[in-house]
């Protein structure tokens, strides 16, 4: 049985895991878009205010009359916030005459132009320059380091609200899709339990009336449907095989008793026989189908014991080793460790007994009865070096009536694998072949088997 816990495999393959993370990225996209034209438009609007803030004051400064323009620029620069506002006077000569700032001239003029930081001189400089009508040169700057601040905020600003905006989608995708994929799980084990034979049981509705609801109500009804007509074919198979099995008994055994108290010709007496041994064949199957019915129907839970593994396959093979030997095979227990299981010991034994009959009756040379520890589970292998059966045919040989392709010419009634298969899901237990390489492996897992 899988784990109940939940794997990031499985959940990020849930459609609730898929839609939330496109819509998450939708809304991401769209935030980051909104804080990238913050970003834009706010810069824009204070690079625009400082540029008319410098064109407003060269326009003053080139207002002023020449001779005063000096003091003009001394006044301004002793009345604004230092580090803020920055002028300088330069003579027709291209000199620079006076100042709070030291900067090369640019090649055009009148138009507002960024300065590069420099370290421990000035911050990043909107800068502009112009021309008096005596031929001298006027510099204003201003600092905006409030703008390049206000790009590294956003900056920053968008990528934590984006790893942030990322996590939380994430998160809820995950969350989102927890619940589902725990409901998923449910029906899975109803699904199984009933894929095993459990037509009783019922897919869980959680009463939300959603898609896995109205799926689980669907497959509900159809199961009401499907149990009732396997319960009519069953019923009526159970019934034929009942009636008919006394009168066939009393046919076999008027034709037996005329056999032995009739003179009959050789000839008659051949036919007899081989009338006789058809009639055991038919009686053998309907008790074998019985016998399913009845270990189908009456739940021997009462009858389950501590059962000594060790001991019941001891048991069985010195019941077969007759048998094997009559037939020339060889067979051989390998018992490892003395491990103790709940179950019935009479059903148990007939389960592996019929198991170990199929291998004695298919095999060339050889069958082996092991016992073995599978992750703290026993395990029952019969091994036989026989033609084996093919792995498409390896559930279908559960199925009453059906006989493997290569059990041509060899004696059976196709049920015994059935009621193996019946008594071993009474008990919870599981039956897998596996190829020998020659032959077969039948492994009875006493317990959940290993995935």
């Amino acid at each position: 049985m899988p784990s109940d816990r939940l794997r990031w495999r499985e959940v990020r393959a849930t459609t609730a895991f898929r839609l939330t993370v496109m819509l998450g990225v939708v809304f991401l996209a769209g935030l980051w878009a909104t804080l990238a034209a913050n970003y834009a438009l706010t810069a824009h609007e204070l690079t625009v205010r400082s540029d008319q803030i410098l064109l407003a004051r060269a326009k003053g400064l080139l207002a002023t009359a020449p001779a005063a323009l000096p003091a003009r620029i001394r006044a301004e620069i002793a009345n604004t916030t230092p580090g803020l506002s920055y002028f300088a006077l330069f003579g027709q000569d291209g000199e620079q005459v006076m100042g709070n700032i030291v900067l090369p001239l640019p090649p055009r003029l009148g138009e507002p132009y960024a300065v590069s930081a420099r370290p421990g001189a000035h911050g990043p400089l909107r800068a502009l320059v112009v021309r008096t009508t005596e031929g001298e040169t006027i510099l204003v700057a201003r600092d905006v380091s409030p703008i390049q601040d206000l790009r590294i905020r956003l900056l920053q600003i968008l990528l934590v609200s984006g790893l942030a905006g990322t996590a939380l989608v994430m998160a809820a995708a995950t969350l989102l899709s927890m619940a589902p994929l725990r409901r998923v799980r449910d029906l899975e084990r109803a699904s199984r339990t009933i894929a095993a034979g459990g037509l009783t049981n019922r897919m869980p509705v959680a009463g939300r009336h959603d898609e896995l609801d109205q799926f689980a109500t669907t497959v509900n009804r159809m199961l009401d449907e499907l149990a009732h007509v396997v319960a009519q074919v069953k019923s009526a198979t159970d019934a034929i095989a009942h009636d008919l099995r006394t009168p066939l008994t009393r046919v076999r055994a008027t034709l037996h008793r005329m056999q032995q108290e009739v003179p009959l010709p050789d000839a008659a007496r051949t036919v007899t026989e081989g009338a006789i041994e058809d009639l055991d064949a038919v009686v053998d199957r309907f008790a074998a189908l019985l016998r399913i019915a009845e270990l189908e129907a009456s739940g021997r839970r009462a009858g389950m014991v501590s059962v000594a593994l060790a001991a019941l396959l001891a048991d069985l093979a010195e019941l077969y080793d007759p048998l094997a030997e009559e037939r020339g095979i060889t067979l051989t227990v390998d018992i490892s460790g003395q491990p103790e299981i709940l179950a019935d010991p009479e059903l148990l034994f007939e389960a592996i007994g019929n198991v170990l009959d199929n291998a004695i009756k298919f095999a060339r040379t050889k069958v082996t009865l092991r016992l073995r520890d599978d992750a703290g589970v026993p395990r029952i292998e019969v091994v036989d070096d026989g033609p084996g059966i093919p792995p498409e045919e390896h559930e279908a040989v559960l199925r009453r009536f059906h006989r493997a392709s290569g059990a041509a010419g060899v004696e059976g009634t196709g049920l015994g694998l059935a009621v193996v298969s019946a008594v071993l899901h009474l008990h919870g237990f599981t039956l897998a072949f596996d190829d020998a390489r020659p032959g077969l492996i039948a492994r009875v897992h006493l317990g959940e088997p290993a995935r």
